[in-house]
């Protein structure tokens, strides 16, 4: 038990430092302080009550219109949401307890990107011209980063723990899979690991398996067809994505 409870406390302080050093260095610490409290799934006003602040200027924060905060300021902010998380099971912290640096990843890994800003599950898809092929309830997500993944090589060459590590470090992200056959073996992969992406994107077919369908709905998935020609050309789109 106490392995488990050091290796915790190892991912909050890691995952901590990670999410300062973004904002600190961004650009645009406005969209990266607003990202983390939407991964976090937590409200402007659970996230004031925790700081002792009014949620009016978490939204000044998160929109600009207030200077960004200082490093003691963000560090607050920052543990105020792993503890918000901790407090309901941390079960956002613990799916940032993936290593993903395996090398077993590196060939089955085409592209990986985390972005400063999150985008909608239908404009990312626009980007790519990428068309719904199941309904779910799940659109209005937003994708906070991508994984261009080679699908036969992580079919057939990744371990299930392995499978895991493709989400990087968020689930709200796209995962776009390239050479797919019949997109059945992705979906089932996917239904299996139990943990959900904001979208599933298929490409290098026409007609998509019907049970890759069917676990898509069941699990409440948004499943798309992407129509560009070649991987090159999804990768060029999503560049200019922040």
């Amino acid at each position: 038990m106490d392995s488990v409870n050091d290796e915790l406390s190892l991912a909050k302080n890691s995952l901590a430092k990670n999410i300062v050093g973004e904002i600190v260095l961004s650009e645009n610490s406005e969209n990266v302080i607003k990202k983390w409290r939407s991964i976090f799934k937590i409200s402007q006003k659970e996230l004031a009550r925790e700081l002792n602040i009014t949620s009016s200027v978490v939204s000044d924060y998160e929109s600009g219109r207030r200077k960004s905060p200082g490093i003691k300021v963000i560090k607050k902010y920052v543990h105020a949401l792993i503890n918000l998380d901790s407090s309901t099971g941390g079960q956002t912290i613990r799916s940032f307890m993936k290593n993903t640096s395996s090398p077993g990843l590196s060939n089955a890994i085409i592209d990986l990107k985390e972005l400063n800003k999150g985008i909608s599950v239908q404009n990312f898809c626009n980007k790519i011209n990428a068309t719904h092929i199941t309904k779910t309830t799940s659109m209005d997500k937003m994708v906070y980063g991508y994984t261009i993944i080679d699908s036969l090589k992580a079919i057939t060459e990744l371990s299930f723990s392995e499978l895991i590590k493709l989400y990087g470090l968020t689930t709200q992200r796209a995962l776009i899979f390239t050479d797919v056959s019949t997109g059945r073996s992705p979906m089932v992969a996917i239904k299996l690991t139990s943990i959900h992406p904001a979208v599933v994107v298929l490409h290098g077919l026409n007609v998509v398996d019907d049970v890759a369908k069917r676990i898509a709905e069941v699990e409440n998935i948004p499943l798309t067809l992407c129509r560009l020609e070649s991987v090159d050309e999804i990768i060029n789109q999503l560049k200019v994505l922040e």
